[in-house]
């Protein structure tokens, strides 16, 4: 236990966020750690609020006393025209997850990617990274394409049902990432690309409990791939079950969910938390209909 005077205040802004795993995950890592830290959801639905109100949410959080905010859908984007500072990642993708309150400043960074490279560093080690297709490329997407390059991928093939937004993504990259070759694409392209690539990311909705199905056909998949998919509920999606019966390494979308909280709260506290218990926490919340 660590232990320290200081006590924490931290909220999560966005849409529908009210059952959301990440207060839970943060107080009960915060207890192991001796912390005095409250996490509360601030979900503009209930509000009544437009996402474009996620300033005022933040200056009057500032001025109640507020340590940070965990910011989602739909404030990703909007919310950077009103920080102070933002961080070299979080700039370059456009999106910040996490703010800072810092002798008065907001200061903006992202964990959404930070958490997918942890996840594919300590779920996938040593896995090939030379070509990597990724299905869909909005929300989650952004962040995972951008911690694939950061990564290493020397190849990164994006397709999305919106051949416009895989495009426009795809050349945003490019250029941060000159070296590598970034191309775009729609899922009919699936069949002719993925066969080469070590592996395979998912990043649609398609898996999770209110969206049943596979985004990707099963026999297309090698089993000298691996396979990953950003969905966390469930944990195991039909992809990751269906991947894992062919013989592929997977990486589950919790790892992801996890792993962006876990940057989150080092940069909250300043205290590097134990992200395996973490994780193990975030199964117990999942089996618990959580």
């Amino acid at each position: 236990m660590s232990g320290t005077e200081e006590s924490f205040v931290v909220g999560l802004i966005g849409e529908g966020i009210t059952a959301s795993l990440t207060p839970p995950m943060h107080e009960r890592e915060a207890d192991r750690q001796g912390l005095r830290y409250v996490y509360r959801p601030v979900d503009l639905t209930r509000l009544g609020r437009p996402g474009s109100d996620v300033g005022d949410l933040l200056r009057w959080g500032r001025d109640l006393g507020f340590n940070a905010f965990n910011v989602t859908h739909p404030c990703k984007q909007l919310v950077l025209a009103e920080l102070d500072e933002v961080s070299e990642d979080a700039a370059r993708l456009g999106a910040v997850n996490t703010v800072l309150i810092r002798d008065g400043k907001l200061i903006g960074h992202n964990t959404d990617f930070s958490g997918f490279s942890g996840a594919l560093a300590a779920g996938l080690p040593d896995a090939a990274l030379g070509s990597v297709v990724q299905l869909g490329v909005g929300g989650a997407g952004a962040a995972v394409a951008y911690a694939l390059l950061k990564a290493g991928t020397a190849e990164l093939t994006l397709l999305d049902l919106d051949p416009d937004r895989a495009a426009e993504r795809a050349a945003a990259l490019a250029q941060l990432f000159p070296d590598r070759r970034v191309t775009s694409g729609t899922p009919a392209d699936l069949p002719a690309v993925l066969p080469g690539a070590d592996g395979l990311v998912h990043a649609t909705p398609v898996g999770m409990h209110s969206h049943p199905g596979l985004a990707v056909d099963l026999d297309l998949l090698d089993p000298s791939q691996w396979v990953a998919d950003v969905v966390y509920r469930p944990v195991d999606t039909e992809l990751i079950i269906g991947a894992r019966a062919k013989g592929c390494r997977v990486l589950d979308g919790g790892r992801m969910a996890v792993g962006q909280a876990v940057d989150a709260f080092e940069l909250i506290t300043g205290i590097r938390p134990d992200a395996a218990r973490m994780l193990a926490h975030f199964h117990e919340l999942i089996a618990q209909g959580r």
